[in-house]
């Protein structure tokens, strides 16, 4: 399109990868297919130990940085009396039915009804695990916060009856209670049926307060030169929330989800103090053993000499300053 950002296309959006490649029609279909299958007929159980959250201290708190797992790539984040949610899901499946799709594996670590007045949600794309419709109506009509969303959600979010919503794209920022948000580039797709491939935009955030500043990653590949402009123009980073699981098999998920070993490149790149792990053991999204990446993880991190005071993996429901 002239004229107009490399990442848009006549009909929605495209990442800047040359070698990005969707995998087969047939390879997709089948492994969506028995996913939903195992997932609603045979799910996988899940035995995490949790942190006792019962939300009093973060109702009470209006000045420490925090950050609390809910789960998956859903953070209460507290910074300079802010409270920002990211891609909220409290439903127990990450789909569009009640009966079928991935089920949950861990309860959210904090009950909906004990979180903190909510005034900001960040979303960073429509997939069913991180685009909740229940959660979202619910934070509208509970918390009406305002909703942060990359570039065609925001029609989506009107579909909700939500419509206190800014629309940004990559690299657009504004100012929100004092926080500038900032809308970045990360390596995934988009769609909540087969009839709108990539019409909306996905997208990571930046959280830059008066002294602190955040990145979250919502759902990416690895591809550095992003995550190298986002540390240069942005950075660096206080902590950084990056997914480090659903990453298998590769054929699927090389291009669209970082392995444990990927996360930390990209929190090197991204230049952050700690790392915040996520978007595991919440959900059974695919074929790796569901607690198998904290420790890839680990393994990782003390390969490359990082102390595991920069590198977190909150238990759900576990809190921390930072």
């Amino acid at each position: 399109m002239p004229g107009a950002p490399a990442h848009h296309r006549q009909h929605g959006f495209a990442n800047a990868d040359p070698t990005f490649a969707r995998p087969p029609f047939w390879t997709r279909t089948t492994f969506f297919a028995r996913r939903i299958w195992a997932s609603t007929f045979h799910p996988r159980t899940l035995d995490l130990p949790r942190a006792d959250n019962d939300g009093a201290a973060l109702r009470a708190n209006t000045s420490t940085p925090t950050i609390t797992w809910i789960g998956h790539a859903t953070f209460l984040v507290q910074l300079d009396g802010v409270n920002v949610l990211t891609d909220p899901q409290w439903s127990e499946r990450a789909s569009p039915l009640r009966f079928a799709g991935p089920k949950r594996l861990t309860p959210p670590g904090l009950r909906f009804e004990d979180l903190p007045p909510i005034h900001v949600v960040l979303i960073s794309h429509d997939h069913f695990d991180h685009l909740d419709a229940a959660t979202v109506k619910r934070l509208a009509d509970v918390h009406h916060p305002r909703f942060y969303v990359p570039l065609g959600l925001k029609a989506l979010l009107a579909g909700f009856g939500v419509t206190d919503v800014v629309e940004l794209d990559w690299w657009d920022s504004r100012v929100e209670r004092g926080l500038t948000l900032t809308c970045v580039p990360v390596q995934h797709w988009s769609a909540r049926s087969f009839f709108e491939l990539n019409s909306r935009l996905w997208s990571g955030w930046a959280i830059a307060g008066r002294e602190r500043r955040a990145f979250f990653g919502g759902d990416t590949g690895y591809y550095a030169p992003y995550f190298e402009a986002i540390g240069a123009r942005l950075g660096p980073f206080d902590l950084a929330a990056i997914s480090i699981g659903a990453y298998t098999p590769a054929s699927i998920m090389r291009f669209t989800h970082t392995t444990p070993e990927e996360a930390l490149r990209l929190f090197a790149d991204v230049h952050a103090r700690r790392f915040v792990a996520m978007h595991w053991g919440t959900f059974d999204l695919a074929d790796e053993p569901p607690a198998e990446p904290p420790g890839r993880l680990r393994a990782e991190a003390h390969r490359l000499g990082l102390p595991d005071d920069r590198v977190w993996i909150l238990r759900h429901g576990e809190t921390r300053g930072w």
